[in-house]
């Protein structure tokens, strides 16, 4: 098959949207993907710097033509201010994680000492558990995970990606008007 033929093959891309805080946005967010059924990979919400805007991230699989489809879509939405999907090497992403894993008296240095070594942290203890929290990359909190599961991942929960432009890097989530805002509060 000659490489003009070969289909685009679907990577995970990042959207952030920057919403009006209202009732029902986020229903009529997930509603759009589910109504071209796409499936979504993580969606979190969150307050924005700016009082009355949520943010949302959204992480779905998708080809490139795919991804101009749905942010051209989301575009359409009543509430939303702006919407961008964030380049890879120019974004910062993380998940949170908090994992409960069994930690008896001859196991726990060994669980401390790896969920040291990946940057999280023990947040509760039981004599025979750990809950452990970890904010990193998504590829990172999977890598704690496997290596917890040879102690026995009692339950995980997971918040979903959250993302924003490296520090340094344009902004795209921001609207023109919050920006100016923002300079003339500052007297700039």
């Amino acid at each position: 098959m000659s490489p003009a033929l070969v289909p685009a093959r679907p990577r995970l891309r990042t959207f952030v949207a920057t919403v009006e805080d209202v009732p029902g946005v986020l229903n009529r967010v997930a509603s759009l993907f589910r109504r071209r059924g796409y499936n979504i990979t993580s969606l979190t919400v969150g307050q924005s710097e700016l009082s009355g805007l949520s943010r949302l991230t959204i992480v779905v699989a998708c080809d490139d033509a795919t991804a101009a489809r749905l942010e051209a879509n989301l575009w359409k939405l009543v509430d939303l201010v702006e919407v961008h999907e964030l380049a890879a090497g120019e974004a910062v992403e993380r998940d949170l994680a908090l994992i409960k894993v069994k930690a008896d008296k001859t196991t726990r240095a060994q669980v401390v000492q790896a969920v040291e070594l990946f940057a999280g942290r023990v947040v509760d203890v039981a004599p025979d558990e750990l809950v452990v929290e970890i904010a990193a990359t998504r590829e990172r909190v999977d890598d704690l995970r496997r290596v917890l599961e040879t102690f026995g991942v009692v339950a995980l929960v997971r918040t979903g990606a959250i993302a924003m432009p490296r520090a340094g890097v344009d902004d795209p989530t921001r609207t023109q008007s919050q920006s100016q805002s923002q300079k003339s509060a500052s007297g700039t």
